[in-house]
């Protein structure tokens, strides 16, 4: 057996250095190690040699993971995130057209519909929903975001949602942020483990159902007997595989009805929680005024304009499925979003690098669903958390300061 010899050289634009040693092949092996994020499995060949190119840990992605419910606010989610971190989020580029997958300068979001090991027909002959963990791989979910996060490259399956089918694959190189949505990114361990930041988008069944209506029945003619049809078919499974993600999340985003308006049943005027956990490693939660005390705050007069029927915030402490947290909340709409400056000057700890980043990036994306009201709000201070948290992981990686690793 032949015995081969690997060399190692150190890029100059990196900080990263190995030793390696290996048997058992038959050529020989130089590697490479640099600041880039590629990683060919492979390696190309000149020669007799086999080059491979390996990230330095400092430019492996920070792994993010987002749970929902399908038609709960994920995608307009991720177009704030990747709006945060510079660059518009679309498809690959000369893939397939009905790929799931987002991907703007700094940031991949995959779907994880992608690892239904089940079409659509076959869950009809099986009897199980999409939410059933029978009719998804998790297996090869865990062996690819690890690759992922490890810098390597992976060629991810396509679940299509217009056809109902399994499509070719398509490859997925590491970025900085790397970005798991869907439906079960925290109900396999070994995958809920390479997470370092989770949010759970939690909707409650009231909201739900309002949204549904107005969707599907205005939209897209469903009686309401065939809209309540369809949340009792999905609920049991609901509760069973996706809500208790939720315990896992350092961040939930729970929308509410209005407790403003007695009675209130359209679901126009939301209630919404942002429930931060305390101890998370590069995370320090959003407070209002006075880290750690309780406040109710009314902001309507002079400095903000609020119509019927107005707007409360309110902010403490609380206990979160056994884990202390911190829980900011936001009753009512915003009637000027430019106003929004004054409320976000009253909030600490928004990791924004300039005052009135809140709001720019509110008013940037005015159009989006939940902008006038809390959904839209503290998924932005989550976006930017995310952010924060991202240049520490860097920072700490290299072993500079912080405010060196700033995107």
């Amino acid at each position: 057996m032949a015995i081969c010899s690997a060399h190692t050289t150190t890029s100059l634009h990196s900080p990263c250095t190995t030793t390696v040693s290996n048997s058992g092949f038959r050529q020989k092996h130089v590697i490479f190690f640099t600041s880039s994020n590629r990683r060919s499995g492979g390696g190309r060949r000149h020669g007799g040699t086999r080059t491979f190119h390996v990230s330095c840990s400092v430019d492996k992605p920070v792994v993010i993971g987002l749970a929902a419910d399908s038609g709960c606010g994920k995608s307009t989610f991720m177009r704030r995130l990747t709006s945060v971190f510079g660059g518009a989020a679309e498809p690959p580029k000369g893939g397939n057209p009905d790929s799931n997958t987002l991907i703007s300068d700094t940031t991949t979001v995959i779907c994880l519909d992608d690892y239904h090991s089940l079409d659509r027909t076959g869950r009809k002959e099986k009897g199980v929903t999409a939410l059933d963990p029978r009719a998804n791989n998790f297996d090869l979910m865990y062996e690819q975001v690890k690759a992922i996060k490890e810098g390597q490259a992976v060629e991810k399956p396509i679940y299509n949602h217009v056809t109902g089918l399994l499509d070719p694959p398509e490859l997925i190189t590491p970025p900085k942020i790397f970005v798991i949505e869907g439906l079960h990114p925290m109900f396999d361990e070994r995958v809920r483990d390479l997470l370092d930041f989770s949010i759970y988008l939690d909707i409650s069944d009231e909201v739900k159902f309002a949204w549904k209506i107005q969707r599907d029945m205005a939209e897209r003619g469903h009686s309401l007997e065939s809209i309540k049809a369809s949340i009792e078919a999905r609920k049991p499974d609901f509760d069973a595989y996706i809500d208790p993600q939720k315990q896992y999340a350092d961040a939930v985003i729970e929308v509410l009805p209005t407790q403003l308006i007695p009675d209130d049943n359209e679901g126009k005027v939301l209630r919404v929680k942002l429930i931060m956990k305390e101890g998370v490693k590069h995370f320090n939660p959003v407070y209002l005024f006075d880290e750690g005390s309780s406040i109710t705050w009314v902001p309507c007069g002079r400095k903000l304009t609020c119509s019927y029927p107005g707007i409360k915030f309110a902010y403490g402490p609380d206990t979160y499925f056994g884990n202390e947290v911190s829980v900011l909340e936001m009753d009512g709409q915003f009637d000027r979003l430019d106003e929004l400056i004054y409320v976000e000057s009253h909030l600490s700890n928004l990791s924004t690098k300039f005052y009135g980043e809140v709001t720019q990036q509110m008013l940037k994306h005015a159009d989006f669903p939940g902008s006038n009201n809390g959904t839209g709000l503290f998924q932005t201070m989550i976006g930017l958390k995310i952010r924060d948290l991202y240049e520490q992981i860097v920072a700490e990686r290299a072993g500079v300061p912080a405010e060196a690793a700033k995107v």
